[in-house]
């Protein structure tokens, strides 16, 4: 489990209503609020127009099909809308049709539109496709590691990262660092990022270092480093003003760890304006749930599910919805974990699934999938703190005990709001 700071866990448990030890400070980014200072979207639209009508004139060229569905894909990007993602879907189906050549090219991006989608199996017979040219293989590999991760597949993966291994390259050493963390070795995937860091700083590579600065700052909250995570959040913004990913990791830091709602809420409502996805009204559900204003609760919980359920969403927001069933229809959260399981069978699909078992009263078959899916195959708070639940509902209180420990110090993690429930187990 990752060390947090012994003050976050002492204002939780003294219930001090003290402030926290301040990380942030808003005059480092506010500057990066405004919601008029958009480069990376207009620059992204700026190409979207000068291709888009290219491929007015010809809609068969291979060329603008490429480059326009990247632009989608990159729009999706910059403002959470969903239908962009689909427009790079069908550009990239149809260029994969019309092409004569570098199929394996085409197969590989529709595979990593499949990823974002959440479509991991149809991405895997994309790249397994993929993999039958001689061309690019490794970049294929790469790829397919990484499907073998959501898949659950971990001996593929391993035997995976075996064969891109190149301790020098950065693309090996991030995934070399996702697998250490997989493995409960944050310590290594803190080293193995850094390098990787080292890497990107070295060639002055934008999208490597954009890449790099705001994952190392999420692995650095998970090890409790949040001063770390902060300046590394800030080295993003710098190169990236309307970066909306790690504003909201700066929002969590400020309300996870400082305790300071407002502030919170007023970096998500800049953030909203120009990027819409719906687990900001998750975040700004726990908020008000910290705040014991129950209207506003539910006001952001419909909100969340409203926009969910797009069907063009698919399975996005399954694990989202998973945890937000279970508190209104547990039925409802039992069948979609199912599904779930089944999409992609890991050890953060199976927690879901044994805490939906609970909430509709399985709590042995619960602790049945606990044991055999979950215990020691995963570090993950989250699933720690449902496992917990589980064994209570069982009677097995020196697990729980043991458990409890752990989960009080991944307090930052969690959220003040699920600390509460931690403390009372």
């Amino acid at each position: 489990m990752k060390k947090l700071f012994a003050i976050a866990v002492a204002v939780v448990l003294f219930g001090c209503q003290e402030k926290a030890e301040k990380i942030t400070d808003s005059n480092d980014y506010n500057q990066y609020l405004s919601t008029k200072n958009t480069p990376s979207k207009d620059a992204i639209e700026t190409q979207f127009e000068f291709w888009q009508k290219r491929f007015n004139n010809d809609s068969t060229h291979l060329m603008e099909m490429s480059r326009l569905s990247g632009i989608h894909a990159a729009l999706f990007g910059s403002t959470g809308d969903i239908s962009e993602l689909k427009a790079s879907e069908a550009l990239i189906k149809k260029s994969l049709t019309t092409s004569a050549r570098n199929k394996d090219t085409y197969l590989r991006s529709l595979a990593h539109n499949y990823i974002s989608q959440h479509r991991f199996k149809e991405a895997q017979v994309l790249l397994d496709s993929a993999y039958t040219y001689p061309d690019n293989r490794r970049e294929t590999e790469m790829m397919l590691f990484d499907v073998a991760m959501e898949l659950g597949n971990y001996q593929s993966a391993d035997t995976l990262l075996g064969k891109i291994k190149d301790t020098k390259d950065f693309n090996y050493l991030i995934r070399l660092a996702k697998w250490s963390d997989h493995n409960g070795n944050l310590d290594a995937a803190i080293k193995y990022l850094e390098q990787a860091q080292q890497i990107a700083e070295e060639r002055n590579n934008k999208d490597f270092k954009l890449w790099i600065y705001s994952n190392i700052g999420d692995f650095y909250g998970h090890a409790g480093r949040l001063k770390d995570s902060y300046n590394s959040y800030l080295k993003t913004l710098a190169l990236e003003p309307d970066n909306h990913y790690v504003k909201k990791q700066i929002a969590w830091i400020i309300y996870s760890f400082e305790k300071n709602t407002e502030e919170a809420n007023r970096i998500l409502d800049s953030v909203m304006v120009n990027h819409k996805a719906p687990d900001y009204h998750l975040l700004k559900a726990e908020m008000a749930n910290f705040e014991g204003n129950t209207s506003e609760v539910k006001k952001q919980r419909n909100l969340f599910l409203k926009a969910a359920k797009n069907p063009n969403y698919g399975g996005m927001y399954n694990t989202y919805l998973i945890n937000a069933y279970t508190e209104t229809a547990p039925e409802k959260a039992l069948k979609l974990a199912e599904s779930e399981v089944n999409n992609r069978a890991t050890p953060e699909t199976y927690q879901l699934l044994a805490y939906a078992q609970l909430k509709v009263g399985q709590k042995e078959a619960a602790l049945k999938t606990i044991e055999n899916y979950v215990e020691g195959k995963t570090s993950e708070p989250k699933a720690l703190f449902h496992a917990a639940l589980i064994y209570k509902a069982n009677g097995m209180t020196e697990k729980v005990a043991a458990l409890k420990e752990e989960l009080l110090e991944a307090s930052y993690e969690l959220g003040p709001v699920t600390t509460r429930e931690i403390i009372k187990l």
